[in-house]
């Protein structure tokens, strides 16, 4: 991947929906170089998937927390995460070092509807305690800047 790549991913996650023409007048590409650069990221893998990105208040499902899961086994295998990815309410998980053996951030419509989410983690085979923290305001979310690596930069 080259720097034309990463600005075609820079100028993606702006706008996916933007006419391969367009795109490749930001970058300085035809429109025919643009798509297949975009499809060879997608090959890849580089690009995992084109999505919208929903206002979570919109849909009802403002309520949004962040759950350390703590274990007594290893959690980073398959019936863990198949566990976990049954869980409609759950849009993110991560095995992670430190205290906790996952961390998974959930959405909900209601403060109920997040307490019976965490009985439903505290369900799972080998998890011993949850701890969330539940987000009052957010405010900003931003996509990976692949320019530098970090994100915002």
């Amino acid at each position: 991947m080259d720097d034309l790549d990463r600005r075609l991913l820079d100028e993606l996650q702006r706008d996916a929906t933007q006419a391969y023409s367009a795109l490749g007048q930001a970058v300085g590409l035809s429109a025919g170089a643009a798509h297949e650069r975009v499809r060879k990221l997608r090959e890849q893998g580089v690009i995992r998937r084109t999505t919208v990105d929903v206002d979570p208040s919109s849909v009802g499902r403002g309520v949004a927390a962040f759950v350390l899961v703590e274990a007594n086994a290893w959690m980073g295998d398959s019936p863990t995460s198949e566990a976990i990815e049954a869980l409609p309410e759950v849009v993110e998980a991560h095995v992670i070092a430190g205290p906790a053996a996952l961390l998974v951030k959930i959405r909900t419509s209601t403060t109920e509807e997040l307490q019976a989410s965490l009985r439903r983690l505290y369900a799972i085979d080998g998890v011993t305690s949850t701890q969330a923290i539940v987000v009052l305001e957010t405010f900003f979310e931003r996509p990976l800047d692949t320019a530098s690596g970090i994100a915002g930069q």
